[in-house]
């Protein structure tokens, strides 16, 4: 019988969280079986953000170049004031971030991004990928851990990381902190073919328009030929769950008096996907003996900061690091993994809800907003997201 060192991570959940775990550890050496409950590996969504800080963790993952393929370099990131149309504030994001962070900013498909970790973990030997593998329960029996599947089968490991997302069940046991936080926010996400978007709306920048209670990010995707569009706005609507569809007539209402710019865009989608956002308060705590939390199921954050699967990729990393340290000895390795990550998500859980609001500012606070962002020089705005992109 191997040793229990020599049994593999037991990882549930196939997103980018669970996939980008799978792969760090086997560059470690460390075998793992990531278990997906759907089918087949796949991730629903649109367009994502990928800042500096995480493109450190695809050269460390050997993704870099396959990442860089798909992805679309936007030569600035834009505020504008939707009641106005002015310019509120523009960080160029090209070779001059570049040379301040040592690493490039960029936007890609998230389904680009999956497929690109699970084509790398399957070119790995120690990852054993498996799907229609839904975990209904875990135990920690203390020199090893145990899950077993809807089916009855039992699968034995040395330890479980546990990237189930923001509903996750296990954090549920080692946390215990109920359902999560509704935001009051809801995002409507579409894309569209580049040659439906107005000729002089297409533009290489990732743009936000900044509204009263509302906003709406547009950005290239897929070396340019198509164009994501989130509209974000306050609503009391709320469904439980996510990718719904969205009600046009709430949207419309919700940006009513905004620029012509943001309604030409909106006015080209019929059919929204739409996200209730949530997150949940920071914690310090997501291990327990041999398991742990990553991604969404230890700090999910609101999308204000564009960087929950850049979190999570991080996270990956630094727990293989841990791991790999401490072999035999999980228990240590999560700790050590947890002292070092909680602090930094939970600064990125907080900021996102404080960017939120100022995205969103009404009266006499969208005012010192546009007056605060409008003043800053171009290093002052390199300066403010060191503690993020150089982290």
């Amino acid at each position: 019988m191997a040793a229990v060192q020599d049994r593999p991570v037991i990882i549930i959940g196939g997103g980018i969280g669970g996939l980008a775990t799978a792969l760090a550890l086997a560059l470690k050496g460390l075998p793992s079986v990531l278990l997906e409950q759907s089918a087949e590996f796949r991730e629903v969504g649109a367009g994502i953000q990928l800042g500096p800080n995480v493109f450190r963790r695809f050269e460390t993952l050997g993704i870099r170049a396959a990442i860089e393929a798909d992805a679309v370099f936007p030569e600035n990131l834009i505020m504008r004031d939707a009641l106005t149309g002015e310019e509120v504030t523009r960080l160029p994001m090209g070779e001059q971030a570049r040379a301040h962070w040592g690493m490039p900013y960029a936007v890609t498909h998230r389904a680009d991004l999956h497929n690109t970790l699970l084509q790398a973990c399957l070119a790995q030997t120690p990852i054993t990928l498996r799907t229609s593998a839904r975990v209904t329960g875990w135990q920690d029996a203390g020199d090893s851990v145990s899950v077993t599947l809807a089916d009855g089968e039992t699968i034995e490991g040395s330890s479980l990381v546990a990237c189930d997302g923001l509903w996750s069940q296990v954090r549920e046991q080692i946390v215990g902190d109920g359902k999560p936080r509704v935001s009051g926010h809801i995002a409507y996400r579409a894309v569209l073919p580049a040659g439906e978007v107005p000729p002089d709306q297409f533009e290489n920048n990732v743009v936000l328009w900044a509204g009263p209670k509302t906003h709406l990010v547009h950005y290239p995707l897929r070396r340019g030929t198509l164009f994501n569009l989130v509209a974000v706005f306050h609503s009391n609507r709320y469904e439980e769950g996510w990718n719904s569809f969205g009600d046009v007539a709430e949207l419309n209402e919700r940006f009513q008096n905004q620029q012509p710019q943001v309604h030409k865009l909106l006015d080209k989608i019929d059919s929204w996907r739409m996200w209730v956002l949530c997150d949940r308060e920071p914690v310090a705590n997501w291990t327990r003996g041999r398991i742990a939390l990553l991604g969404d199921a230890a700090h999910p954050m609101l999308q204000y900061l564009a960087q929950g699967a850049c979190m999570a990729i991080e996270d990956a990393v630094c727990l293989a690091d841990k791991l790999a340290a401490r072999r035999d000895d999980p228990n240590a390795a999560f700790l050590a993994y947890q002292q070092e990550r909680y602090l930094r998500t939970a600064r990125v859980q907080v900021m996102a809800r404080v960017y939120g609001d100022f995205y969103h500012a009404t009266g006499p606070v969208r005012e010192l907003r546009n007056m605060a962002l409008g003043s800053r020089t171009k290093a002052q705005a390199y300066a403010g997201n060191d503690w993020l992109y150089g982290g």
